[in-house]
């Protein structure tokens, strides 16, 4: 199979239709062998009976349908998991995606060799309120991650089926699927301009408080990605970090204490003595962090899952 066109959904039964029709359209222009999987996040609608005709009526289309809403993460995991074709699209069901990009896309997966390739709605159709933060938003994902994408949220991308394969989507960590990649060692990644169209039908299911979310699953993602097999690293180097700048106060004043001062000043009374103190308290409780998260990760089940890439020489 050429390609898997997943597609999560929540209350968008007006779109769905309109949207299986263009997409067959283009896969049948092209030639391409294709399934379409509809993942139904819990849809209040009748989002999952207009899934069930369409899956009736057209041999192609799958359907995956959960018992409440758990987000788009989980929408896109579950898809990844269903999924067979050699590329992996993954596209919004609102149509302001255009399935038109699918050709082209696939062909940069196929034939220019990336494992990702992120659409970028450089021209966007959305409210102020919704550009700007998305702007400081990409601009700080760029900075932590050193991928260099215009729009990591865009629900247009293309993988390679190994991709989704290696990687585990959850929470709200679909805005971070490139970041993701990388960390399992997919590093070809590209970007290519994709249309944004206007929503036709229904409101969007975003508000403001995913810019907040947002930010703080890219402190999450960091942080687990360079340091969730080794904790010490990161909690122990602050530790010893502040608690030696509070054993090196504390010896300061204590030659202070003895051999200059003559003022016969408390060492209580010095500012200087209580940042010592609370630099060897948090030094000492951010080494006991590191040390407790080592033990926690050694004990992990998955602590010697490592992403092998190809095993030659063994046979078979």
């Amino acid at each position: 199979m050429d390609i898997s066109i997943v597609v999560p959904l929540y209350n968008e039964e007006e779109s769905l239709p309109h949207l299986h029709e263009w997409i067959a359209r283009v896969m049948d222009a092209g030639q391409f062998a294709f399934e379409i999987i509809f993942v139904n996040d819990g849809s209040s609608d009748r989002s999952w009976e207009v899934v069930k005709d369409l899956c009736q009526k057209d041999s192609s289309v799958k359907g995956i349908s959960f018992r409440r809403n758990y987000g788009k993460s989980a929408a896109l995991n579950t898809g990844f998991q269903a999924a067979k074709g050699d590329v992996v699209i993954t596209m919004d069901a609102d149509l302001q995606d255009s399935p038109d990009e699918i050709p082209d896309l696939y062909k940069m997966i196929k034939t220019d060799g990336y494992d990702l390739v992120s659409g970028w709605k450089k021209k966007r159709y959305d409210p102020i309120s919704k550009t700007i933060p998305t702007k400081f938003f990409n601009a700080a994902t760029r900075k932590m991650s050193g991928i260099h994408l215009h729009d990591f949220n865009c629900g247009l991308k293309a993988y390679k089926l190994d991709v989704v394969k290696n990687i585990e989507v959850y929470g709200e960590m679909h805005r971070y699927i490139p970041v993701i990649a990388k960390w399992a060692g997919f590093t070809k990644i590209g970007e290519k301009v994709v249309q944004h169209r206007e929503r036709e039908y229904g409101t969007t299911k975003f508000g403001l408080e995913r810019f907040i979310n947002g930010f703080l699953d890219l402190l999450s993602i960091t942080f687990v990605s360079k340091f969730g097999k080794r904790p010490m690293h990161l909690f122990g180097a602050f530790g010893t970090l502040m608690f030696f700048i509070g054993f090196l106060c504390t010896i300061w004043i204590g030659v202070d204490k003895l051999f200059i001062d003559t003022q016969g000043r408390l060492v209580t009374d010095r500012p200087l003595f209580y940042i010592a103190l609370v630099s060897m308290i948090l030094g000492t409780q951010l080494f006991l962090a590191g040390f407790m998260g080592e033990l926690v990760s050694r004990n992990s089940p998955n602590r010697n899952q490592y992403q092998i890439q190809e095993k030659l020489g063994w046979g078979s």
